[in-house]
């Protein structure tokens, strides 16, 4: 049973006045049994949820009767977003607040979804970093967070990967993303909307300017086409490589996921002792070359030639610098 989806239903009988069980499945993705259920477990919790019958007939709460979701400040009110992410609201400087609004959204449920939603939270737990990185360090974090809720103008100076390195922007952020412990800026600039890496602005002044984002704009519909859009430029070439029974093992832990696809639908047997060719898409030889290579013996490159010639001239160097005098 979700206690988060208890609330929603509850919020929803506040808010709507009546609602049948199907608008209730309907608004919230759910079967309408599974309506009925939460409905039945809201009335044993103690809340006056009753039922009328008749054409126009639903669920509704008893007249008068509110939910005491009040007294949070502002802050605490943006930082219900991340009630159950304590790691982000804290880079954010909301980790105070999301303490104080859970502990007023705790105060305002009834006995039964307290201890509900109490059991919820001892059993998740959300820690967003990939295993063997460091939590990056954001000091401009907060600043962009001020700027993403308040709509102002940002003056940075940036380090990008290409030449010039070092660039001086002026940003309408648009929003944050955390992506794997990463935090990204999404902000549209003089030219066009484009994504920004937190660790690498340099400088950041926080200016007076106000602006109003399009809107039509979606932050999630566009970290979806960013990503897509990275992938494709990311994967610019095509190896075909053969690998042992042992190396397929260890493709999801060495090789990047698209790769692993790449073996599992294209991989064909090679001779009778288990090693099997497959077509992967690659970055670049240079790069490529030193992921292969964690799988030592268990793979080999069979084209293009550069790459191979790549793989032959790291061995052999690793060869001078380890072998036998």
């Amino acid at each position: 049973m979700s206690a988060g989806r208890l609330l929603s239903v509850l919020l929803l009988l506040q808010s709507r006045g009546r609602v049948s069980a199907r608008g209730i499945a309907d608004e919230l993705g759910v079967s309408v049994r599974t309506a009925y259920r939460d409905l039945a477990r809201l009335q044993a919790a103690g809340i006056p949820v009753y039922a009328e019958t008749g054409r126009n007939g639903g669920y509704r709460l008893l007249e008068g009767y509110r939910t005491r979701l009040t007294g949070m400040s502002e802050g605490e009110a943006r930082a219900l977003f991340f009630a159950g992410l304590p790691g982000p609201a804290a880079d954010l400087g909301l980790a105070s607040e999301v303490a104080g609004a859970r502990l007023k959204l705790l105060a305002a449920l009834p006995a039964g979804l307290r201890e509900e939603a109490a059991r919820t939270a001892e059993v998740f737990h959300l820690d967003a970093p990939a295993w063997y990185q460091e939590p990056e360090q954001t000091p401009h974090l907060v600043l962009f967070a001020d700027a993403v809720l308040t709509r102002r103008v940002v003056e940075v100076r940036y380090r990008r990967w290409r030449a010039p390195q070092e660039v001086d922007r002026r940003l309408r952020p648009y929003g944050l993303v955390l992506k794997s412990g990463v935090w990204y800026l999404v902000a549209a600039s003089k030219s066009r909307i484009a994504t920004y890496r937190i660790t690498q602005v340099l400088e950041a002044v926080l200016s007076d300017e106000r602006f109003d984002r399009p809107p039509d704009f979606d932050l999630g519909a566009y970290w979806t086409s960013y990503l897509d859009d990275f992938r494709t430029r990311r994967f610019s070439g095509r190896a075909t490589v053969r690998f042992s029974p042992r190396g397929l093992r260890r493709l999801p832990d060495n090789l990047p996921p698209e790769v692993v696809r790449a073996v599992e639908s294209t991989a064909t047997a090679v001779g009778d002792n288990g090693w099997v060719e497959a077509v992967i898409p690659i970055e670049s030889p240079e790069h490529v070359c030193g992921e292969l290579l964690r799988l030592g013996v268990d793979v080999e490159v069979v084209a293009p030639p550069e790459l191979r010639q790549a793989m032959a001239y790291t061995v052999g160097v690793l060869t001078g610098m380890y072998g036998s005098t």
